[in-house]
């Protein structure tokens, strides 16, 4: 396993940073009109906090080297039962809080499966992948859920409005769920916890900590996150629609490996997968600005994955 030293973890840090200016400042020279305008920003703060939020709760989870591949139904499944239920009370705060529960105990059932039944995780969540969307296709027959009104609620401003009029609400809650999930990580026993199960769970075991324990609330918590994200969806939308989710795989693997978590466990980043994040959300806007065909998109996402990917890892390996 290849581990960065304090010394290089901060290097991979300042390099991901220093790519996220340079692509802004080629982005800019590429197309001023567009990146010196305030617009372009807000429509990144709007979008960028959907899939970034998954992405943190996905930092813990390779981490501990898990797997989830659910997540995109999880995303669908907490916003339908948000949904659902808002279109069936009317009442906003039960709607949140059963859809977040909702996602929450996907999450742990995904624990459960890998844990206790020993089903490997990225096997398991294929699995309860294709299970819940099949059941949110079922429940809702295929249509999506109109939620007319919801934007003159109270709870709407809160989660999707604009501060100021221009700020996005739901870039402040990923901002905020950004310095808990640092928090957690880096001044928290479960932190060290997530760490030390993904780069040696025997040792860990010897050390005192409850691995399985761990490892199932990784899950919860990529659950938790996920729900949130779907409703915060529903919420600035104004709908719910089935394939929720279905685009954010690529983005939230992207984030969290190109911000130079380790494929190989053990050892992450919540800044790293921040910076990641914010990359792939400006890249294809900032490919279609410089005039290129939008197909160019993957075809960058890919070569910036594998280069980061194979940075860290020689930096890894030059500090052995």
């Amino acid at each position: 396993m290849h581990k960065l030293s304090s010394f290089g973890k901060y290097t991979s840090q300042f390099a991901i940073s220093l790519l996220l200016i340079l692509m802004l400042i080629a982005f800019t020279l590429a197309s001023p009109a567009t990146f010196l305008g305030w617009s372009i920003y807000e429509a990144f703060l709007s979008t960028i906090p959907f899939f970034a939020i998954p992405a943190l709760a996905m930092t813990l989870a390779i981490v501990c080297k898990e797997m989830d591949m659910c997540f995109p139904s999880t995303i669908a499944l907490g916003g339908f039962v948000f949904a659902w239920l808002w279109t069936h009370t009317g009442s906003l705060g039960l709607s949140i809080v059963v859809g977040l529960l909702a996602g929450t105990a996907v999450g742990w059932l995904n624990g459960f499966i890998v844990v206790r039944v020993g089903v490997p995780s990225i096997i398991a969540t294929i699995g309860t992948q294709f299970f819940w969307r099949g059941v949110v296709m079922l429940l809702c027959a295929g249509l999506a859920l109109d939620l007319t009104g919801i934007r003159e609620t109270a709870l709407h401003h809160v989660f999707a409005g604009r501060l100021f009029g221009v700020v996005p609400a739901q870039a402040l809650w990923a901002f905020g769920t950004a310095i808990l999930m640092w928090l957690m990580f880096n001044r928290h026993v479960f932190g060290d916890a997530v760490r030390f199960t993904g780069d040696n769970s025997e040792t860990a075991l010897k050390m005192g900590i409850d691995v399985d324990r761990t490892r199932i609330a990784v899950f919860s918590l990529m659950g938790f996150l996920c729900a949130l994200s779907g409703i915060m969806v529903c919420i600035e939308m104004g709908s719910w629609w089935p394939t929720q989710g279905e685009g954010y795989l690529l983005l939230v693997f992207a984030s969290v490996f190109i911000g130079g978590t380790s494929a190989f466990g053990g050892q992450g980043s919540i800044y790293g997968t921040c910076i990641g994040a914010t990359i792939i959300g400006i890249v294809e806007a900032g490919i279609i600005s410089a005039g290129l065909s939008g197909f160019w998109t993957r075809t960058f996402y890919g070569v910036i994955i594998v280069t980061s990917v194979s940075f860290y890892n020689i930096l890894a390996k030059r500090q052995k």
